[in-house]
């Protein structure tokens, strides 16, 4: 959450920043009421900020004339209420640098970025990744977000992201979402110290405690129910260890199914179940969820009462 007069060296963002579903209609057309209702619902249950245009968000999915649609709506329609970080992924640096100063003009608070590829073996070197992000960094005044996720198939040691913290006048944030991500955020503040405003967890939470006594500050996760996630941050910030730890070990179950079951899909399946959104659709060629790992995501959920089940009945 923004701090208004942050003392020196105190994060400008901290928190539960939850990844926005796109919403479709049955026909894959963008279901814009929807859309605006799952911000509602997310800001309702507790959000510290959102992230829109993410992996989850199906941004893969999108046209370029699509993205700046939803850009618009989510930024418009948040209206202030809570920072709003836009992803901005592309290969090109040329790409990458016009879409971020567009969503910064459109009221974006951070970027977030990928290193540069493309399918699964279209990489660059290092040297690369450093200018990539020199200059979508001099494009812009808001702080970027490098996210170091599996999905790019390209190693970032803790000791290249430290430096580019560094050096990199915006580059200030991490979400680490690579196996073993607990070391990797210890190791990252180690070497990049002041330079590290905002070490995060990712990858739906399924690392979250360990990331948290790493010294993680912010966490993104699926946007279905950060009302259970927020407490375990906010426990584990005022030093209650032992209540966040409880407090993970009662959400697990679900962060787990949405993790290595539901997926992508599981934060529209809950949301449908709760009348937030018209319609749990992906676009094609994503295939749907099965009925049995979705009935399972629902039944574990509803023993957890979450908000999303109750916000739009």
């Amino acid at each position: 959450m923004p701090i208004d007069q942050p003392a020196a060296h105190a994060p400008r963002y901290h928190g539960i920043f939850p990844v926005v579903p796109t919403t479709f209609t049955e026909t894959g057309e963008l279901d814009l009421p929807s859309q605006k209702r799952a911000i509602d619902f997310m800001i309702d249950a507790g959000s510290d900020g959102l992230c829109i245009l993410a992996n989850f968000s199906e941004q893969f999915s999108l046209s370029d004339d699509e993205r700046e649609v939803l850009t618009r709506t989510a930024l418009e329609h948040v209206a202030g209420r809570v920072p709003v970080i836009v992803t901005t992924s592309h290969y090109s640096t040329q790409v990458c640098a016009q879409r971020s100063r567009r969503a910064q003009d459109m009221g974006a608070a951070m970027l977030m970025v990928m290193p540069p590829y493309h399918g699964a073996t279209f990489r660059v070197p290092e040297a690369q990744i450093y200018e990539f992000s020199a200059r979508v960094s001099d494009a812009v005044g808001i702080p970027i977000m490098i996210q170091d996720a599996p999905a790019s198939g390209t190693v970032l040691s803790a000791a290249f992201l430290a430096r580019v913290a560094r050096e990199i006048e915006q580059v200030a944030y991490f979400k680490i979402e690579t196996p073993g991500a607990a070391a990797k955020l210890r190791e990252l503040i180690r070497l990049g110290g002041d330079a590290i405003e905002g070490p995060w967890d990712g990858e739906e939470a399924i690392t979250l405690l360990a990331d948290l006594d790493a010294g993680a500050t912010g966490s993104m996760t699926g946007g279905a129910y950060p009302d259970g996630i927020r407490p375990i941050i906010e426990a584990h910030a005022q030093g209650q260890h032992d209540l966040a730890f409880d407090l993970y070990q009662r959400w697990l179950p679900l962060i787990n199914h949405e993790n290595r079951q539901a997926g992508i899909l599981a934060a529209k399946a809950l949301m449908k179940e709760g009348g937030v959104i018209a319609c749990e659709a992906s676009r094609h060629p994503l295939p749907p969820m099965h009925p049995d790992t979705r009935r399972g995501l629902i039944d574990i959920a509803r023993r957890l009462d979450p908000l999303v089940l109750r916000w739009g009945r």
